[in-house]
């Protein structure tokens, strides 16, 4: 096979990569003038532009006579978590190129861009082919790989919590909360992602690939499309995995608070018969035993009514909880 020399090539600042016959134009954190000037070169419509500025579009794909817009969504990784956010990539891919803009945090794009930059021939050819469709089989297939490198960290993260969840000394709510969003995240990416790829699979591989290579390629994208349906399954699965330990984790929460509500429960209990002698005593009236002691039965009225009060309001209030089902029988 003959390989074509490798040469920097800039549209108006643009740094491209061609081999064969295909251009890769890679751009980074795209500004307005940045896109007019790849307007002016290809065929761009303005509502693309104006979605490839905007960071938060839903991934789509739209399809023209020339060429293909595509905007996906990847997810951007930090050192102490493995899915922090997520970015938006977008494609416009043409018969002899293709174009791929970005934000500049989606790190195995930018690392790829550079292998096919500064690689040489045959490992360029190996990266980039010499059709667009070629090319973007080896993006997304490194991007996919990264989601499952993810998914292997999160699924880490998640056998620490569970040895976590049922050690009393350590509090991880919030763990638990910020590994449920790397998962929501995650799964809101790959959902459409696998919908795009299907539709990618089914209707442009052959579009913008060589005879022969069309046909090769879609085996390529379907084992691109199991790996992302891998990826949703463990999502799943590990979805309803977080929910258990949240669940678990409130559960053994409640039962660690009930425990020391009972304990002061108790406490408060046992100083009930002290607190009620000391309330007697403290009293205005005429107490046996006290300072001022009676000598007639009429000097212990006061004592007699607070007494009957007491025992009353007990009576009423032990009647009225086991009416409510709160004591039994």
């Amino acid at each position: 096979m003959k390989f074509e020399v490798y040469f920097p090539n800039y549209i108006s600042g643009l740094e491209t990569i061609q081999n064969q016959n295909l251009s890769w134009i890679y751009l980074e954190k795209p500004t307005r003038e940045k896109i007019d000037t790849i307007s002016k070169k290809f065929p761009i419509h303005e509502l693309n532009i104006e979605d490839c500025l905007s960071k938060n579009q839903l991934p789509k794909i739209d399809r023209y006579d020339d060429h293909v817009f595509v905007i996906l969504q990847f997810p951007t990784t930090t050192k102490d978590r493995a899915a922090s956010n997520f970015s938006q990539l977008s494609f416009f891919i043409g018969k002899d190129y293709l174009i791929s803009i970005t934000q500049g945090d989606l790190q195995p794009l930018t690392d790829l861009f550079k292998a096919c930059k500064s690689g040489d021939s045959r490992l360029r050819n190996t990266l980039m082919g010499g059709s667009p469709g070629y090319l973007l089989h080896s993006i997304l297939d490194t991007l996919v790989d990264n989601l499952l490198h993810i998914l292997m960290k999160i699924i880490g993260n998640l056998d620490d919590i569970e040895d976590e969840v049922f050690d009393d000394k350590v509090a991880n709510a919030k763990e638990i909360s910020i590994l449920r969003r790397e998962i929501t995240t995650l799964r809101r990416i790959v959902l459409p992602l696998k919908r795009i790829m299907l539709e990618i699979t089914s209707r442009d591989v052959k579009r913008f690939s060589n005879g022969v290579e069309g046909e090769e390629l879609i085996d390529y994208f379907d084992d691109i499309n199991d790996h992302i349906s891998k990826v949703l399954e463990a999502l799943d699965e590990s979805k309803e995995t977080i929910e258990i330990y949240k669940d678990t984790d409130n559960m053994l929460n409640s039962e660690k608070t009930n425990k020391i509500l009972s304990f002061l429960t108790m406490l408060f209990t046992l100083s009930i018969p002290i607190t009620v002698a000391g309330t007697f005593y403290g009293m205005n009236i005429v107490i046996p035993g006290s300072i001022n002691h009676g000598k007639d039965f009429v000097d212990y009225i006061p004592l007699v009514i607070t007494g009957s009060l007491s025992v009353l309001a007990a009576v009423v209030m032990i009647y009225y909880f086991r009416k409510l089902g709160w004591m039994n029988p």
